[in-house]
């Protein structure tokens, strides 16, 4: 036995090595960029997001980070990793906030925090449904399985979104009824699944996928309200990858690009006939279910998002000060133009993150489940903040910059004999930052705002965790804008505010009592950690 299994077996946690040891149990059927991938481990195209990944576990193991990093289950003895702890107190979601961004500090998206997301959802909708049901199956059959992943220190894929096809239509509408991934045979031993997800992150070098359903569903949708564990390399499971980050490129003066050396895969998970165990099903056919699962996952996961991106913008603005400085600008708040900018990038960045901080601490325990929620609305304005302002952070850094980022010659251009000293000379700026280091910022920005996987960090950052539009809806859904009428109301004292007729007066929410929100004493607090996510 290998010491990633020994660590398993025992319910420790996993290092980095170890991680990339046990990728090695699994045999998935890879594809990336038209080739199959014989070990994902050893592949060089997926190695960025293998890094990413392992410091997800090496942090977890650093003394000085570990108080965060990870978690104390109450029903455990041991501590477990952060990104697969259920949140027990509004002092959870604020640590969970804070890894998120140390770990996007160092490695632009860590993506391990969707498992969090998942796994929170699936405790919450599985107490509704016993409770619905009037039994505790389906509590059970979670607690055993999240036992298992916690005890494994397991990465999990989160497999949610569908192809969807005909997005006029929907599931059971379908032409191709694998545009949506459905049950297509149920027996004494577990159920069959076929189709297609789609934007699965991480897919290629995960342990298991949590498939979830991506909408809400009808009954005539019942087949394709199905949530389950299935092993990434399940029979009838293929995966068909990006790369992840940069690999493969060229370092520059010895130091690997910052996408070379961390990156993300997003690939499309086909699933064909696959068998998944009762044990490994949370539920199917639950239909009247999908749009609680869907609604908590994404109200976590847009939680998680907003750290995320709050990590990418401590990255460009560390960056945006080195710049002004290797530009001559030793002090960029003496100019009034970097101030400004710098300053409005800091406030983008700040004011999704406190967005993040008051979801926390406006936390509710779930009425079924006991688990914490973050608070929808300032959850899904920080994520929507962020999804809209990533191209102003982009363009930000850019104006603190100058236009060095993109006129700057190759790094083969560094060793010609012909140039490179011309070069050293006429590029250099302020004197006190030598000609290569001034270079090395500026291609570290550039690959932060100006590649293709700036570009591609932007898309994501849109509509990771669901488009704009929904998050709209969703503010709208949950903001106590009936509050406001009869506040309103009450001054006018006109006495409309109580007409149950009026739908603008109906949609009130509790809670912004007091100054500590819906926090109860007693509940576990943030770790005294200094300032760990700035």
């Amino acid at each position: 036995m290998n010491t990633a299994q020994q660590r398993a077996s025992s319910g420790q946690l996993m290092s980095g090595t170890d991680y990339r040891e046990s990728l090695r149990r699994y045999r998935p059927l890879v594809y990336v960029d038209g080739r199959r991938i014989e070990s994902v481990a050893d592949a060089p195209e997926l190695q960025p997001g293998i890094n990413a990944l392992a410091v997800t576990y090496d942090f977890a193991l650093d003394p000085a980070k570990a108080p965060l990093m990870t978690a104390r289950q109450s029903w455990r003895r041991s501590p477990v990793n952060r990104m697969l702890h259920i949140d027990e107190s509004a002092g959870d979601l604020l640590n969970k906030l804070e890894a998120v961004r140390l770990l996007c500090q160092e490695t632009g998206c860590a993506q391990r925090y969707l498992a969090h997301d998942a796994l929170n959802a699936i405790h919450q909708v599985s107490a509704r449904i016993d409770d619905a049901r009037g039994s505790s199956e389906h509590r059970a059959r979670f607690a055993e399985y999240l036992t298992q992943v916690q005890d494994k220190d397991l990465s999990l894929g989160i497999a949610m979104t569908d192809a969807k096809g005909d997005r006029s239509k929907r599931p059971h509408q379908q032409q191709n009824a694998d545009s949506y991934l459905h049950v297509v045979e149920r027996n004494g031993q577990g159920i069959v699944i076929s189709g297609a997800k789609a934007i699965v992150t991480g897919a290629a070098y995960m342990h298991e996928f949590l498939v979830m359903p991506c909408r809400n569903m009808g009954a005539e949708d019942a087949d394709f309200a199905v949530c389950c564990a299935v092993p990434v390399d399940a029979e009838g499971v293929t995966i068909v990858s990006r790369p992840a980050g940069r690999p493969g490129e060229k370092p520059e003066h010895g130091q690997p690009l910052f996408s070379r050396r961390y990156g993300q895969a997003t690939a499309v998970v086909l699933f064909e006939r696959v068998f998944v165990p009762w044990e490994r099903v949370f539920y199917a056919g639950d239909w009247e279910h999908s749009g609680v699962l869907t609604y908590h996952y994404a109200t976590h996961h847009r939680h998680s998002c907003i750290a995320a991106r709050a990590g990418f913008g401590d990255l460009l603005i560390g960056a945006g000060a080195l710049m002004c400085e290797a530009n001559g600008f030793s002090d960029p708040g003496a100019q009034s133009n970097l101030r400004e900018a710098m300053v409005e990038l800091i406030t983008i960045t700040e004011s999704f993150f406190a967005c993040g901080v008051a979801a926390s601490v406006y936390a509710k325990a779930d009425e079924a489940s006991g688990s914490f929620m973050p608070d929808p609305v300032f959850a899904n304005i920080g994520k929507l903040l962020l999804a809209t302002k990533i191209y102003d952070m982009h363009r930000l850094a850019h104006e603190v910059s100058g236009g060095l980022i993109v006129a700057l010659p190759g790094p083969d251009e560094d060793h010609n004999p012909a140039t490179a000293a011309s070069l050293a000379e006429v590029l250099r700026a302020s004197p006190d930052v030598p000609y290569e280091k001034r270079i090395e910022v500026a291609r570290f920005m550039e690959d932060l705002t100006a590649s293709y996987q700036a570009g591609w960090y932007s898309v994501i950052s849109l509509h990771g965790g669901g488009s704009p539009a929904a998050m709209k809806q969703e503010i709208w859904r949950n903001y106590p804008v009936g509050d406001k009428v009869a506040l309103v109301e009450r001054l006018l004292d006109r006495g409309l505010a109580d007409d149950p007729a009026r739908p603008i007066s109906r949609n009130r929410q509790p809670g912004r009592c007091c100054d500590s929100g819906c926090t109860q004493p007693g509940q576990a607090v943030m770790v005294p950690l200094p300032s760990p996510g700035r």
